[in-house]
C-alpha cells in the first residue's frame, strides 16, 4: 500500500511525467537485470527467465494521468485551461488544484451561489468557461508563474476508509503498483519486459512506441477501471463491482481480447480460488489498442483493478482487489507457454 500511496500522490499528468518515472525507477530498480528508460520517457524493465520458455511478455501499465494545461492567461491574472484526457467538468468548481512543477496552489474559480441568476445554476460550465485562481494579480505574473502548456494536477491526500483507499489517480497508479509487484518476485519461465507507459490518456502513445522496440509474443495491459456499481435508476449492469477481484477485459473500443490469454486468467484464477469478474464489454481504452496492433499483431488482454470515480479528484478502490490482482497475475504468468499462443 505504501507505493500505491507514493505514487498516488505524486503528479504526472500525461507528458510530464517525470515525478513519476522518477519514484518507480527507485522502486524497482534493484529487481531489474535492465532497466532503461526510452526516449519518449516509458521505463523499460527486463526481469530475464529461467529459460523454460523462449518467450518476450510484455506487461505494461501507463504512468500518467488525466489533468489540465495552461493555454492562455487573462488581464486579471487567471489561467485559462483545457483537459489533458478526459476530464469531467461537472466536478471542477471549486476543486483545489496543484500548478506546474512547483505545485503552486490553484483552485477553479466559481460565481458564488448568491449571485447566481435563475436557472444558472442547473447545469456545469464548461471547461473553457471556467480559470484557475493561482492568486496572481496581473497577466504578467500568471505568465511568469504558468507559462503556456504549464500542467495542472488535482491535489488530492491519500487516505485508508476502512478495506478500501481513496486518492488520485488510481488510473493507472493501481496498474502500476500491480507491476512493480510483479518485478519484486520470483522470475518466471520466460523474459518479463515490464513497461510503465506515458502518455494513454491522450491516445496509448508510450505503449505503441514500447510494443514496436519490443516485439513481444504477446502482451497485457493492467489497468484501473471503471465501477460504477453504485444505486441506479435503472436495473443495469455495472461496468465492474468493487471488491470481486480483477477485471478481465474481453472488448473495449480500443481492442478485442485475445480469448486464449482471458482463458488463461480464468483457469488460472478457478485454480488458485482468485475471485474476478469479467468487465462489461465496450468500455474505455487501454495500452492493449496499441499493443495488439504492432508489427505482424500481438495477442493481448486487459486485467483492471475496479475503482470507482475514475478520472476525478478523487478514486476508490479495495487493497483486496489490489492484492487479488497481482495473485492472478502470477498465477497466470507462470502458466503461460509458447505452445499456448500457437495457431497451427
Amino acid at each position: 500500500m505504501m507505493l500505491l500511496q507514493t505514487l498516488s500522490e505524486a503528479v504526472g499528468v500525461s507528458g510530464n511525467e517525470a515525478k513519476v518515472r522518477a519514484e518507480l525507477l527507485t522502486a524497482v530498480r534493484e529487481h531489474a537485470d535492465e532497466l532503461r528508460v526510452d526516449t519518449i520517457g516509458n521505463i523499460l524493465a527486463l526481469k530475464r527467465g529461467t529459460g523454460q520458455q523462449a518467450l518476450r511478455v510484455m506487461v505494461a501499465a501507463h504512468m500518467d494521468e488525466v489533468g489540465l494545461m495552461v493555454v492562455g492567461h487573462d488581464g486579471d491574472g487567471f489561467l485559462k485551461v483545457r483537459a489533458v484526457g478526459g476530464v469531467d467538468p461537472r466536478l471542477l468548481p471549486g476543486r483545489v488544484l496543484q500548478v506546474g512543477d512547483g505545485a503552486i496552489p490553484g483552485v477553479i474559480g466559481v460565481k458564488p451561489i448568491h449571485l447566481l441568476e435563475q436557472g444558472e445554476g442547473e447545469k456545469a460550465p464548461p471547461l473553457e468557461n471556467l480559470v484557475v485562481d493561482i492568486g496572481a494579480s496581473s497577466k504578467d505574473e500568471a505568465e511568469r508563474l504558468a507559462p503556456l502548456g504549464t500542467t495542472i494536477a488535482f491535489t488530492t491526500p491519500f487516505r485508508e476508509l476502512g478495506p478500501t483507499v481513496t486518492g488520485k489517480a488510481f488510473d493507472d497508479r493501481a496498474g502500476c503498483t500491480v507491476l512493480a509487484e510483479l518485478l519484486r518476485g520470483e522470475r518466471f519461465p520466460f523474459d518479463l519486459h515490464a513497461v510503465f507507459t506515458v502518455q494513454e490518456e491522450v491516445g496509448l502513445r508510450g505503449a505503441r512506441v514500447a510494443a514496436y522496440a519490443i516485439e513481444p509474443d504477446c502482451g497485457f495491459a493492467l489497468e484501473a477501471t471503471v465501477a460504477d456499481d453504485l444505486p441506479k435508476d435503472k436495473d443495469v449492469s455495472p461496468t465492474t463491482v468493487l471488491g470481486q477481484g480483477p477485471a478481465i477485459t474481453v472488448m473495449d473500443r480500443s481492442f478485442i481480447a485475445d480469448r486464449r490469454l482471458v482463458t488463461l486468467l480464468t483457469s488460472a484464477a478457478e485454480a488458485n480460488g482468485i475471485p474476478y469478474q469479467i468487465k462489461q464489454p465496450g468500455v474505455g481504452g487501454t495500452d492493449s489498442g496499441a499493443i495488439h496492433a504492432v508489427h505482424a499483431g500481438v495477442p493481448s488482454v486487459t486485467v483492471a483493478v475496479p475503482c470507482r470515480y475514475i478520472h476525478s479528484p478523487v478514486s476508490l478502490l479495495s487493497l483486496e482487489d489490489l492484492g487479488h490482482t497481482v495473485h492472478l497475475m502470477r498465477e497466470a504468468l507462470s502458466r503461460l507457454t509458447g505452445q499456448m499462443l500457437r495457431r497451427d
